[in-house]
């Protein structure tokens, strides 16, 4: 009885738990003899209560990290930080710093996002900073030694938590990180202690420096992280300003996934014979994620994602979509089918950004729906998979979201949801990207629910095995329990009791045929193939729009207020989170502003506009009618934005 009752206790923690990933049981195997079945019957009332490990996407196998590992050059603090974590082997681009490190010059450090960039710029400052460590006073009146510079506040708090774990060994070099969202005060309150390494963003950064809180004169070494990405959100005049600041003498590193023109001109500004650091050559594929496609009716999207979340268990999964919007809508339908989902986005304050990432990364919630300039920089460790629930139609974009997952030498799986009239568009960004993806049938009911049992039926397995010897009156218990029973009823009884439940049944989306590659459609002649709405280079009507006209907005912002073609277009770029080549024609009049978008991306545009500018709170932007007054003076003057 009381065995009973242990086992019912099981049972309702189990459901409390509300855990259902995979157990693998030896049920299908027959119970030949009763002592047998008393013995399977005795483990299973005593093994504790299952813990659920989930299946990834795909049965891939771990790689073997690297045997040989060059510790041996790096600095012996260093070296035993990164034993205690427990590496033993260094990434390509880590070794590549590593041979660089031998210089004194500039660096500019390309590679594949979650390649361990980080580490390696602890390897890239250390020397500098080990030689003037032991020679700086306490009383010196200086500001720090190293400036780096992050595009987000949560790219910022990831790069001071690298390198406090990494320079640990040496309690002189202090590190600190001020951003935006955060308390004036505070910052102040620490920057008097002159921390060796401040991480920061470009405007809180700027802003201690105009108020005289921050003295960059001393800092030796100046370091752009994500640099591409901290152009397209238009800063530009903060870096020169912060920079301008520094001593002239001082080292100047770039660290960036990619290195478009934007960032070579400011490389030339700025560098002084810089050194190219590559660890995986850009455009070269991350061989540790597997990239994934499934064609899907709009209509079964939502059904789609349910599977695919149904599939990945417990694993972590990000999930991008296009707006704030989307993020909330997404997440509370999630958490009312019963998933542990919640939403990242720009408008949510500090303390709740972190809190959501703290909670995300210690397993609390399993599931982040996020937007791609709230998930820039984001680096949790263990993401199983990234699901562009919104395609990506830009190759850098797909290649920043996919590299949240498969970091460190993890594998991880990119998979996109596309839609049926956008498939030749994301062909396209996939073939610009330089990604093999494999096109699969989206997973029906059928498919998800014989993971799920195979799920089970390992667990349960594996428990069985690995589960200490019954005591002698768990195994009376039961004996009496078979007497009168069949013993795989008995079983199968317990299966079914136990079994975890999900969180809601597995849907059926329909399957759409993939059509043939964009490239494949090329060859056909235009006569064969067919084209969709779709963002391209450079500007005007294309074929797929026939000649629908572009969409024209007005900002109240002109040449008085010292507005010229390159702030607007970067603004436009950073506030509508859209590329340069779908801007079109800017009218620059006194007191505001006109300017074109292109028709297929006009609606997201305008709903991400709408929302609120912590940076430009002034700034207005709203779409011109057939019959309004904008754009029709002829005191403003005429710019093509050219790509």
């Amino acid at each position: 009885m009381i065995a009973t009752i242990a086992l019912v206790g099981d049972v309702l923690q189990a459901k409390r738990r509300r855990t259902w990933p995979p157990v693998r049981t030896s049920i299908d195997r027959p119970l030949r003899s009763r002592e047998g079945a008393i013995s399977v019957l005795g483990r299973f009332l005593r093994r504790p209560p299952l813990v659920m490990n989930p299946l990834p996407l795909t049965d891939d196998v771990q790689p073997d990290l690297d045997a040989g590992s060059p510790f041996e050059r790096i600095q012996a603090p260093l070296r035993k930080a990164l034993e205690g974590r427990g590496f033993d082997s260094l990434t390509s681009v880590q070794t590549a710093v590593l041979d660089a490190c031998e210089t004194s010059g500039d660096l500019q450090i390309s590679s594949q996002t979650g390649s361990g960039k980080t580490v390696a710029l602890g390897f890239v400052i250390a020397k500098g900073l080990l030689e003037r460590g032991s020679n700086a006073r306490p009383t010196d009146p200086v500001g720090p030694g190293v400036l780096i510079i992050v595009p987000t506040r949560e790219l910022a708090a990831q790069v001071r938590e690298e390198l406090t774990w990494l320079f640990a060994e040496v309690p002189e070099i202090t590190l600190d990180c001020v951003t935006g969202g955060t308390s004036v005060y505070r910052d102040k309150e620490r920057l008097r202690s002159r921390p060796r390494i401040l991480v920061g963003t470009p405007g809180r950064l700027l802003d201690h420096i105009e108020s005289g809180a921050l003295d960059c004169a001393d800092a030796q070494e100046v370091v752009l992280d994500e640099a591409d990405q901290m152009l397209d959100m238009g800063f530009r005049e903060e870096l020169e300003k912060i920079i301008n600041t520094t001593p002239k003498d001082r080292r100047t590193h770039m660290m960036s996934a990619t290195f478009p023109e934007g960032i070579q001109r400011l490389a030339q500004r700025y560098q002084r014979d810089p050194l190219s650091v590559e660890g995986t050559r850009l455009g070269q594929a991350n061989g540790d994620i597997v990239h994934v496609a499934h064609l899907v009716h709009d209509r079964d999207r939502y059904d789609a994602l349910v599977n695919l979340l149904l599939m990945s268990g417990d694993q972590r999964v990000l999930v991008f979509v296009r707006t704030r919007t989307d993020t909330g809508d997404l997440s509370e339908r999630l958490c009312k089918d019963g998933f542990s989902a919640a939403p990242l986005s720009g408008e949510l304050h500090q303390t709740q950004r972190t809190r959501t990432l703290t909670a995300f990364r210690t397993g609390t919630i399993s599931v982040l729906i996020a937007t791609d300039v709230a998930a820039r920089g984001l680096d949790v460790p263990d993401v199983a998979s990234v699901i562009h629930g919104a395609p990506a139609f830009d190759p850098e974009v797909y290649v920043h979201r996919s590299g949240r997952t498969g970091r460190a030498g993890n594998k991880g799986h990119s998979v996109s949801l596309v839609g049926v009239k956008k498939e030749r568009t994301v062909r396209r960004t996939f073939h610009e990207a330089g990604i093999e993806v494999e096109w699969r049938d989206i997973p029906g009911r059928k498919a998800v629910k014989k993971v799920l049992v195979k799920r089970e039926r390992r667990q349960l397995w594996e428990a069985l095995a690995s589960s200490p010897d019954p005591s002698e009156k768990q195994i009376e218990f039961a004996r009496r329990l078979l007497e009168d029973k069949d013993p795989e009823h008995v079983v199968a009884t317990l299966l079914a009791e136990f079994s975890p439940t999900p969180p809601i049944e597995p849907r059926d989306p329909a399957a759409p045929k993939p059509h043939a590659s964009w490239h494949e459609q090329r060859k056909l002649g235009p006569k064969n193939r067919r084209f969709e709405e779709e963002p391209r280079r450079g500007y005007g009507p294309s074929r797929s729009q026939g000649n629908e006209a572009p969409v024209r907005f007005s900002i109240n912002w002109g040449i008085q207020g010292g507005a010229s073609p390159k702030r607007l277009l970067a603004h436009i770029c950073r506030r509508g989170r859209i590329s340069g080549q779908q801007v079109g024609a800017i009218r620059l009049e006194s007191k505001h502003a006109t300017f074109d978008i292109r028709a297929c991306v006009a609606g997201d545009f305008e709903a991400r506009v709408q929302e609120p500018d912590a940076r430009d709170p002034k700034l207005r932007i709203c779409r011109v009618e057939a019959n309004g007054r904008y754009g029709r003076g002829n005191t403003g003057r005429e710019l093509q934005v050219l790509s």
